[in-house]
């Protein structure tokens, strides 16, 4: 299967939208082959504002219909207590929002941008998505991320590009409840750092310490800016390392 025939065979679509890489690709593709397709957004504590930002844009730049959902996800026991397969619950709700919100618009399918580089094994938010019937186009198609860039970046969609965010929850170690505290704490952390010209990087929450993980490529300028850094994030932590098992 291929996508044209994938949209041939679900003209009328919700896609599960995040601004990234993959669901970008997907709205436009829809679009591009003639599909109705709506995007929906749950905009929860997880996301930080640039992820939404995104969104819109790309929404924008597509004429795509764009619907933003509010979700509190701290409400959800289950997703704070932060056990191991709290992604697991944390895609239920999220999912099961978007998929009560297409409903009420009369669409039928719910797709997302899950694609063939994803490992399906060891994934429990991939198990939240086989429960709810999502559907995963590119990945039944068998694109993968690499391929799924280069289309992005023919199309000249500016996510082409971007590089792989995983949700602000991820900083804080399983086991630890997450609040909104520690959630503000970490965006605000991660922004300040961009303006220090970082990208694809993390700040993750150990004990009261910010644990900075860069790419290699990118470890003279932390060290250059080492003094401004860790001014710039004193004021959210105790103590600010460098975690030297560097990213990529």
């Amino acid at each position: 299967m291929d996508l044209q025939q994938f949209f041939a065979e679900n003209p009328r679509l919700a896609i599960a939208f995040s601004g990234g890489v993959d669901s970008a690709y997907l709205l436009y593709a829809a679009l591009q082959h003639g599909a109705e397709a709506r995007a929906y957004y749950v905009k929860s504590p997880f996301q930080p504002q640039f992820e939404l930002d995104d969104a819109r844009r790309l929404a924008g730049e597509l004429g795509a219909e764009l619907t933003v959902l509010p979700l509190d996800i701290l409400t959800d026991a289950a997703v704070t207590a932060n056990p191991p397969n709290r992604c697991y619950h944390c895609k239920k709700r999220i999912f099961s929002t978007i998929l009560q919100a297409a409903s009420v618009d009369s669409f039928r399918v719910l797709a997302d941008g899950t694609n063939a580089s994803d490992e399906a094994s060891g994934r429990p938010g991939m198990r939240a998505l086989a429960e709810l019937s999502v559907r995963s186009p590119l990945r039944e198609c068998g694109l993968t991320k690499d391929e799924i860039r280069k289309l992005s970046r023919r199309a000249g969609l500016f996510t082409w590009n971007k590089p792989a965010y995983a949700c602000l929850a991820t900083r804080i170690p399983s086991g630890e409840p997450i609040t909104a505290e520690k959630l503000q704490k970490t965006e605000a952390a991660e922004r300040t750092l961009s303006a220090f010209g970082l990208a694809d990087f993390r700040v993750r929450l150990t004990g009261g310490a910010a644990k900075i993980q860069v790419r290699a490529e990118q470890l003279p300028l932390v060290l250059s800016q080492r003094e401004a850094i860790i001014n710039a994030l004193k004021p959210y932590y105790q103590a600010v390392l460098l975690d030297l098992e560097v990213r990529g």
